[in-house]
Parts: structure tokens; C-alpha cells; sequence
């Protein structure tokens, strides 16, 4: 009998298939004592199974590129981790096994992680995912992992970790849905960049037998169980109709009135570029550059390593705009040279631009980079300071810019509500603001972006989020500079429409998104965008605000 359940939609497109569950996680080690004489050996297996656990995490994020990079880079640090090794070695040399010393000790270090706050609470499960994995090599047993099958199929999940959702092959996996995580998990963000429908925090997806054929629908959410042959035709249609939409749209981000809104890409290092370009991007609204950094948590990448990074993604789009964020370090983004260890509540400390302030060698370094990158080029470079509080801050990241001889914009993104609601201040020392939906909505609603319990208020579609947006909007046109969105809330298409009518000047976005948005821009005039923005700002809740602008564009 067709059922239907309903999660978080965070990538678009209609999957139909065969439900494969995720291989189960590590079985506990038993406790047994080892003879002293067996420690040191036992202390060499052990730092062997994490060394070949973080080549390979290192490895899977070569094959994967751009933003998959980074992250996994980010868990082998994670396996790394020095004070963790020294708890293994400690609980082996008192009697434990290699596999029950990892065990526990990663143990003792999630607890400290579940307690730290909800923003690093948010990377228990990249931490366990590393732990299954050291485990796992030490007892000789198959990682845990995606499912071996000949024929293509949904995959279900407790969540996916980051290196397995890099590596999923699109031919075999149809789509997934996992029970945790929210819109802007980094198994979500992966997704967009794969292509692959997905559909998050949907409560009881693992009690989904195993065959049980579903349509996994990653624009609305929905997950249909068992459908029927009027349903599967339906879907079918719809996908069909989209396809040929995206087809059909071609050329700069604009409403069918010819109110130009540039699309842009998000992009986590060169080997982004080329989505970028396939999917004609005019340019990249977010250039991450943690990437870099990345590679070693112990001290800064050189001037000239930075000046070749940069210079291939802006010899990229030539007469195209490059935003690039420079390096938003802390929180969930620790690096040893720069962020500090016993913070109480990292997401809310010292992170991103307080960070570079702090280290004002760092910043200097950057931004002498980003200059000698650009120079000859006939790129528009722009310049964007993360977490920017308040006027103070966008004043000392422009008078550094300034200090370093860029030959660019200098800009601040809106990620705390402050700088929404202050935005016309904060606009009198820099040229253009960039929202960043995914930490608005977090410090909006004190919402954790990777925690799948709060993930409705992690919805960009929140009133509140849109009255913040709205603002930020308004300020920039009063000040004649533009504001644009390059968090997650520009891939969704009918939001990007509503972004468009609150007065957002740009979207950005991942590389796959580029074309659904540009199909349905097209599709409204400025006016019914307008119209669809204050409908959506009159709701009480993130669903009634999506059904309200909906309704409005579909002549309802």
C-alpha cells in the first residue's frame, strides 16, 4: 500500500528504486587485558590502522575534489589528532587491546565533543565514522560503509558520513535519505555537488525494509513507499518536465521581465572550476579558501602556494566576478596555529574574522596573495570578510585590505543577525554585503546546522530568516551596493525567486543547482517575485511561508 513520509529535501531531482541500507556500524571490541610485554606492539598496530585510515580519507578526497577535499582532509586530521593518539598509547600500556584503546578513547572524546557546545557537537558523527573505521581495519573486518550491489539503488542511512557520500557513485546510487542531519549538513552540501536527490531528518527511514522500492522526491521532501504505477508516472512527468526545462534555459540568471540576476558558483578550490563553468556560472559568488589551510593544521600556506591556488579559479572566468571569503578558521574549522584549544563554545568565540584579526599576519599574507593573483587578469575580484559583527569589523578588514594594495572590492558577509540588523552601518565602510543563510539560520534560531533535531529551524525558509534577509537587502539599496546570497538557501529554486523579490542582487550557489535556478527565474516576472517574497514574510512557519509563495506563483 503506497504510503507516503515526509523529511527535509536538500537536493533536487525524483530518484525511484530498490532500498539498500548502509553497512552497520563496528561492533564493540570486548574488553580483554593484554600481557605488558605485547603493549609496544600493540601500540604499533594501533598507530598503523589510524596512519592507513587517514591515507586513505586523504586519498578518497583526491578522487573526490573541491569541497569533498577539504572535509575529508579535515576528518584525517580528525584521526590524527595528537592528544588522541597519547590516550590510545595510555590505554594500551595499561592492558588494553589496539581496537579497544581506539575504541575508547575516541569514546571519552565524543563525550567531550557531545558537551562542547552544538556546533562541534555537530561532527560526532565525523568522529565516529573515523573511529568504525580504525576499528574496523584493526579487527580485519569490511569498513562500514555503502552497500556492494550490481544494480543501482536508494541508499538509507543513520546519516552518511563525508567520505562516503564523496565517493557515491551516481550510476548505482539512485538518491538517499538518512534519519539525521539538516539542509546545510556536509552530507547535504555533497549531495548538490553530486547531483543526487536527497532527503534528510526523516524520522524512522532505517525501519524502511531492505527491497522495499521508494521515490525519493529531493525537492519537496517526500518519500513515497511502495508507489503505485499513477504515482510513479506523476513523478516521472514531473522529472521530465523539469528536464526539459533546464534545457530550454540557457544564458544569464534573469525573471522572464529581463530583470538581470547574475548566478553565480560556490566553489571550494580549482577543482570546482569546471562544474562551474559547465553549468555557466558567471562567476563564483563564494570562493572558500580553507582548502588551502587545510593541508596543514600547523602553520599557514606560503605567499606563492596561495598565489597559484587562487590565480587558477580567477583565470577562470575572465571578465567574470570572483567573490573569494578569505579564511574562516575556528569552530568547526580548527586549525592549531590559529585557533585556540579550550574555548568553551567555539561557534560563538573566536572564529573567522576574529580569528584573523587576532593573527593579523595571516590575513596580511592572504590578501598580498589575492593581489598578486589577480594581477593582469581581467577578473572583477571582490574580497569578503566571515562573521562580521558589526561597523568595527568591516572597518578593520577594509583598512587591511587597503594596507595589503588590493585592487578590489572589499565586502562583509551577513552571518550574525547584527550585521542584518545594522547592515547600512556596516555599509559605510565596505562595498557589498554577502548573506550566508546557513549560519544566519543558525545563530537566528540557535539551531545547530549539523544536528538533525532542530532541523526545522535550519529551514531558510523561516519567516524570520527572510525578514533578516529582507533587511540586509534594503540597506544595500538605500546605499546604491548590491547583497547577495551565497548560502545554501540560493539552490533552492522557488526560494530563489522569493531571495529575488526581498531585493537580493545575486545568487550563489553549488554548481549543480545553477540550472534548476536559472529555469524557474525565468519562468516570473520581477513583480510575481515580489508579490511571492511578502506572502512568504506574512507566515508563522517555514512551511507555510514555502506553500504561500507557491501559491503565488502558480496564479493560485
Amino acid at each position: 500500500m503506497e504510503t507516503t513520509l515526509r523529511g527535509v529535501g536538500v537536493s533536487h531531482g525524483v530518484a525511484i528504486g530498490e532500498v539498500r541500507h548502509m553497512g552497520t556500524a563496528v561492533l564493540e571490541p570486548p574488553a580483554k587485558q593484554i600481557p605488558a610485554e605485547e603493549a609496544e606492539r600493540e601500540q604499533g598496530r594501533a598507530r598503523q590502522a589510524v596512519e592507513a585510515v587517514a591515507a586513505d580519507l586523504v586519498a578518497r578526497g583526491n578522487l573526490a575534489g573541491g569541497e569533498a577535499q577539504a572535509v575529508l582532509e579535515a576528518q584525517a586530521m580528525m584521526a590524527q589528532d595528537p592528544e588522541l593518539m597519547a590516550d590510545v598509547e595510555r590505554r594500551i600500556a595499561v592492558g588494553s587491546t589496539a581496537e579497544r584503546a581506539v575504541y575508547d578513547a575516541f569514546a571519552a572524546y565524543r563525550a567531550l565533543l557531545a558537551g562542547a557546545g552544538e556546533y562541534l557537537a555537530g561532527r560526532v558523527a565525523d568522529l565516529d565514522d573515523v573511529r568504525n573505521r580504525i576499528v574496523a581495519r584493526l579487527l580485519g573486518v569490511p569498513m562500514p560503509g555503502v552497500p556492494d550491489s550490481d544494480e543501482p539503488y536508494v541508499l538509507i542511512a543513520r546519516d552518511l558520513a563525508p567520505a562516503d557520500t564523496a565517493l557515491l557513485d551516481p550510476a548505482l546510487v539512485l538518491g538517499f535519505v538518512t534519519e539525521e542531519g539538516g539542509p546545510t549538513s556536509h552530507s547535504a552540501i555533497l549531495a548538490r555537488a553530486l547531483g543526487v536527490p536527497a532527503v534528510v531528518a526523516l524520522p524512522g527511514a532505517g525501519e524502511l525494509a531492505e527491497g522495499t522500492v521508494i521515490a525519493v522526491d529531493g525537492s519537496t521532501g517526500e518519500i513515497f513507499v511502495e508507489p503505485g504505477d499513477e504515482k510513479r508516472a506523476e513523478l516521472e512527468r514531473a522529472a521530465a518536465a523539469r528536464k526539459a526545462a533546464l534545457s530550454a534555459a540557457t544564458g544569464p540568471g534573469a525573471t522572464s521581465d529581463g530583470h538581470k540576476v547574475p548566478l553565480l558558483a560556490n566553489v571550494g578550490g580549482p577543482g570546482d572550476v569546471a562544474a562551474a563553468v559547465e553549468a555557466g556560472a558567471e562567476g563564483v559568488g563564494l570562493f572558500r579558501t580553507e582548502f588551502l589551510f587545510l593541508d596543514d593544521s600547523k602553520q599557514a600556506p606560503s605567499e606563492a602556494k596561495q598565489v597559484e591556488a587562487y590565480r587558477k579559479v580567477l583565470e577562470a572566468f575572465p571578465e567574470g566576478r570572483v567573490v573569494v571569503r578569505v579564511l574562516d578558521a575556528g569552530a568547526d574549522k580548527p586549525l592549531d596555529f590559529l585557533t585556540p584549544a579550550d574555548e568553551p563554545n567555539p561557534a560563538l568565540g573566536v572564529r573567522g574574522l576574529r580569528t584573523l584579526l587576532d593573527h593579523p599576519e595571516v590575513l596580511r599574507t592572504q590578501l598580498s596573495a589575492l593581489a598578486k593573483a589577480a594581477e593582469g587578469l581581467p577578473v572583477y575580484l571582490e574580497v569578503m570578510a566571515p562573521m562580521v559583527a558589526d561597523r568595527a569589523d568591516a572597518r578593520a578588514f577594509a583598512d587591511a585590505c587597503r594596507r595589503a594594495g588590493l585592487q578590489a572590492k572589499f565586502g562583509a558577509m551577513v552571518e550574525i543577525p547584527s550585521a542584518a540588523l545594522r547592515a547600512r552601518s556596516i555599509l559605510q565602510e565596505v562595498e557589498f554585503l554577502s548573506l550566508g543563510t546557513n549560519d544566519l539560520a543558525q545563530y537566528t534560531f540557535a539551531a545547530d546546522r549539523q544536528v538533525g533535531a532542530v532541523s526545522r529551524l535550519q529551514d531558510p525558509w523561516q519567516p524570520a530568516l527572510l525578514d533578516l534577509v529582507a533587511l540586509a537587502a534594503e540597506a544595500a539599496r538605500a546605499e546604491g551596493k548590491s547583497c547577495g546570497v551565497c548560502g545554501e538557501a540560493a539552490a533552492d529554486p522557488l526560494l530563489a525567486c522569493v531571495l529575488t523579490g526581498l531585493g537580493v542582487t545575486s545568487l550563489s550557489m553549488g554548481a549543480a543547482s545553477i540550472p534548476y535556478v536559472r529555469a524557474t527565474l525565468a519562468k516570473y516576472t520581477l513583480a510575481q517575485c515580489e508579490r511571492a517574497a511578502a506572502a512568504a514574510r506574512a507566515t508563522d512557519s517555514a512551511e507555510e511561508a514555502r506553500l504561500a509563495a507557491q501559491a503565488v506563483l502558480s496564479g493560485e
